[in-house]
Formats: structure tokens, sequence, C-alpha cells
């Protein structure tokens, strides 16, 4: 069972870490000379439909699983 969760979390972490690396960075600077000071445009409402949204989606539930797998083999519950 243990290892099964281990190679498991072996996935999840190879997976998050291609997730992440497909990422866009934020530089702030360079928002704000495209686009100017307005926080409100078309992209950033419509942002959850563009492959940058799903993206993060991503990002945040392999994250999620990633720590909870992270507990329960540090906890050593399973034998």
């Amino acid at each position: 069972m243990k290892l099964a969760f281990t190679i498991v979390y072996i996935v999840v972490a190879l997976i998050l870490t291609v997730v992440v690396l497909f990422q866009k960075g934020k530089d702030p600077r360079e928002a704000s000379s495209v686009m100017g000071t307005s926080g409100e445009t078309f992209f950033s409402k419509n942002k959850a439909n563009t492959r940058e949204g799903l993206l993060e989606k991503l990002t945040t539930v392999f994250a999620i699983v990633f720590i909870i797998l992270s507990v329960v083999l540090s906890l050593d519950l399973l034998k």
C-alpha cells in the first residue's frame, strides 16, 4: 500500500513540476507597460477560460494533492 502511495506521490510531483514550468512569469513591469494601470481588462475577466487559467487551476489541484500525500506518507499511517 505504501509503495502505491509513493509511486502516486512521485507522479504527482512530476506533473506539478511540468505544470508550473509551462506557466508564464508574471512581471509587474511588463504588464503595466502593455496594458496600462487598469486592472479590469477583458483578459483579466475571462482568464479562467484561457490556457493560463487552466494551468493555474491544475497547479492548485496538484499542489493540494501533493501536500496531502506528503502528510499521509510522513505520518506513516500506511503499513
